[in-house]
């Protein structure tokens, strides 16, 4: 028997659960400001610890991606990412995450073609888009300078 699209959507709408869209949100929201809050502290602790502004934001990007890593390594950040989704995935956090996970499910592997091999198996691509990206829109800008002078 075929079923019609309009029928399908009904069967799947019937067993669907509910997403509870604005408890989701509120937690994203909650979550991800307590990084950015968490990491705005940070950034004022390590300026009253004699960093200038540079220094001390680069200590709490390297803060924040220790520990990201180190409660993904113990299980407790994949806890925290089921609740609040992209409130852990969108900051720094949530690259730290990506970059650790495939790392930790690999291991076992060994450590070329494990860990190595599946490192940047998330990131990668990001990382690799990312740096082209701005090769060539640094290429655009200087070509725009040398025509503008």
């Amino acid at each position: 028997m075929k079923m019609s699209n309009q029928d399908y959507n009904q069967y799947v709408s019937a067993k669907a659960k509910p997403s509870p869209i604005w408890k989701d949100m509120l937690w994203a929201f909650a979550v991800g400001g307590a990084i950015c809050a968490g990491g705005q502290g940070l950034l004022t602790l390590y300026q009253n610890l004699g960093a200038d502004k540079d220094s001390a934001a680069a200590w709490v990007s390297i803060t924040l991606i220790f520990l990201a890593s180190l409660l993904t390594g113990l299980g407790v950040f994949d806890d925290i990412a089921k609740r609040a989704g992209a409130g852990t995935l969108v900051p720094i956090t949530g690259f730290s995450n990506a970059m650790v996970s495939p790392a930790l499910e690999f291991k076992s592997e060994g450590f070329v073609t494990g860990t190595g091999a599946k490192l940047f198996t998330v990131a990668g691509p990001v990382l690799a888009y990312g740096i082209s990206a701005s090769v060539v829109y640094g290429i655009v800008l200087w070509i725009v300078q040398r025509l503008g002078t």
